[in-house]
């Protein structure tokens, strides 16, 4: 459910490394409540993209608005009010390893929003039950399932209550019997109105959560549209082959 006010605009991101164009000229608009799925080759610029937008990753050229405010790349407070609104999931996890999972959700609750270790704890404790880790909270990131780390690293997200989350294939480094938990909690979160753009090849993500689904390739935007409009019974198009495969590809594992 949108509410069709923007609370994201990028504008004409263009971003290169070592002379190679990664991202050309890409144009994404995300309102209140949207998700949006970007699907695509590898190499496509997906994951540039999100980076952009968080500003982990800085823009060569281009605009990002959050709430109709621009950014300032070159501004340390307005990369700071960015990634604050701005959550994170990676491929990796990116877990502190010497940390627990309740400490790897509290160390940003504590550094950087300055809250006291017994407030911190009371909050990543709720968002470790809110992920279905509640008993988990002791255990360092060695101990845990591959999914479980996954979702330590979404509570951990949600703990410093972002208006936005950016998801980069948050399933693809999963054995396939673990993905399923994932998926149920990022579509937990999709029933409670959180606001997302998800980089996945997982096609049940695709056809069931994307209010919008955008078609990456070679560093540009070359299709988008509704799931309604692209993956329609009949179409030819670059989104429905893709997917056409994806779903070849998930039958022939099961």
């Amino acid at each position: 459910m949108t509410s069709n006010t923007p609370i994201l605009k990028a504008q004409a991101i263009q971003k290169s490394f070592d002379g190679n164009t990664i991202l050309n000229g890409v144009d994404v608009v995300l309102e209140k409540g949207e998700i949006i799925v970007l699907i695509g080759p590898s190499g496509g610029g997906k994951s540039t993209l999100l980076q952009c937008i968080n500003c982990l990753v800085i823009p060569d050229d281009g605009q990002i608005e959050l709430e109709q405010q621009p950014i300032d790349f070159s501004n340390k407070q307005d990369l700071y009010r960015l990634r604050q609104q701005v959550g994170m999931i990676f491929q990796e996890f990116n877990l502190f390893d010497h940390l627990t999972a309740l400490d790897n959700i509290t160390i940003a609750l504590r550094k950087v929003k300055k809250l006291d270790r017994n407030t911190a704890e009371k909050r990543a404790r709720l968002e470790l039950e809110q992920v279905g880790l509640g008993e988990k909270g002791d255990l360092y990131p060695a101990q845990l399932s591959g999914g479980q780390k996954q979702r330590v690293a979404i509570a951990r997200a949600l703990a410093m209550d972002p208006k936005i989350l950016l998801l980069d294939e948050p399933t693809s480094a999963l054995d396939p019997d673990l993905i399923g938990e994932v998926i149920s909690v990022i579509k937990n979160l999709a029933a409670k109105g959180m606001t997302m753009i998800m980089a996945t090849h997982q096609i049940s993500l695709i056809s069931t959560l994307a209010d919008h689904i955008l078609f990456m390739e070679n560093g540009q935007i070359v299709e988008s549209g509704t799931p309604k409009e692209l993956l329609a019974k009949g179409n030819v198009n670059k989104t429905q082959g893709f997917c056409d495969r994806l779903n070849e590809l998930a039958t022939g594992e099961q």
